[in-house]
């Protein structure tokens, strides 16, 4: 394993920061290896990646002799916000998720996001990992740009993930780290799972799975080990509902995160602690898979509650 800083700068507390990237490679030589990128921490009250790519570079260190291929992990992109507990980048303000592709003579945001690209740059593969925010968690799913699906939708099908997001491109998309590396011929997945500032192991272990099974399939790991890679439900061939809070109040769910559901079957309610009253009881507009539910039960009208992932016929 070879770690390299990829970004450097000198902060105005007389600190340093830097941006860090493990590599692991075969220990001989060989031409035309395939090369993945791992990133994660792009937000920086996002954790779930971090605990993924250590289970990664953990497996790694301890089968280095399967290695046929370069594997790139970028565990902090935004260190400032991880050692913060910000989401975005501290001082400035900014969403380096909305940055991208940045500039060598930008401010210093736009200077981290384009070092990133350039350095991912050249790969055949990259997975960027996030989670949800504090209020919402939601299980292993893959988002994948409808402009890019037909090269990236295969490489999808492989992460073991719950569920595929295919969505149509809108303007602020473009300037994030996927978009912009499948411009530059990367094909570039996005994972979501999970919640804001927490770890979910299971997921994790999911996770790794998949990216194991990805690698293998590609050829960058060489192993006898079969890797589970579940049916993940695909959003084209259903329609995604979502449940926002008609008033305000505090979210008690009546269901668990990724569960099966029917259509009218009751997800929560909304409640007043103040007189004991039940002001709205929260019922499903279909049936299908609970990809998302709320984490943080306080709601105002309009805060997202869930979301299905239902078939059409099932509406009505």
């Amino acid at each position: 394993m070879q770690i390299t800083e990829i970004f450097s700068s000198q902060l105005p507390v007389g600190e340093t920061l830097s941006i860090k990237r493990s590599r692991f490679e075969p220990t001989q030589k060989k031409e035309n290896l395939k090369r993945i990128s791992i990133v994660s921490g792009t937000h920086g009250d996002e954790l779930e990646g971090q605990y993924v790519i250590y289970l990664l570079a953990s497996w790694l260190n301890k089968n280095q002799s399967l290695i046929n291929g370069i594997i790139d992990l970028y565990p902090a992109v935004n260190a400032l916000g991880i050692d913060s507990i910000t989401r975005g980048f501290p001082l400035y303000e900014v969403d380096l998720n909305r940055a991208f592709p940045g500039g060598k003579e930008e401010y210093l945001p736009g200077q981290v996001v384009y070092a990133l690209a350039q350095d991912v740059k050249g790969s055949d593969i990259a997975i960027d990992i996030h989670s949800s925010n504090i209020f919402l968690r939601e299980i292993p799913q893959i988002r994948i740009n409808k402009e890019f699906s037909e090269f990236t939708l295969p490489h999808a099908k492989e992460l073991n993930c719950d569920f595929i997001w295919i969505h149509d491109a809108v303007t602020v998309l473009e300037a994030t780290f996927s978009h912009t590396l499948n411009q530059m011929g990367t094909r570039t997945l996005v994972v979501e799972m999970g919640v804001g500032m927490r770890l979910t192991k299971e997921y994790g272990v999911q996770l790794l799975n998949g990216i194991l099974n990805l690698m293998k399939k590609e050829g960058i790991i060489l192993s006898d080990e079969v890797f589970e890679a579940r049916e993940p439900f695909l959003s084209e061939v259903g329609e995604v509902f979502y449940i926002n809070a008609p008033t305000s109040g505090l979210f008690v769910p009546e269901l668990n995160h990724c569960a099966v559901i029917s259509k009218n079957e009751k997800i929560g309610t909304i409640v007043n602690p103040l007189d004991g009253a039940i002001l709205e009881t929260i019922y499903a507009p279909s049936g299908g898979i609970l990809f998302t539910l709320r984490e943080y039960p306080i709601v105002y009208e309009g805060s997202l509650l869930a979301r299905i992932f239902g078939n059409n016929d099932e509406k009505n």
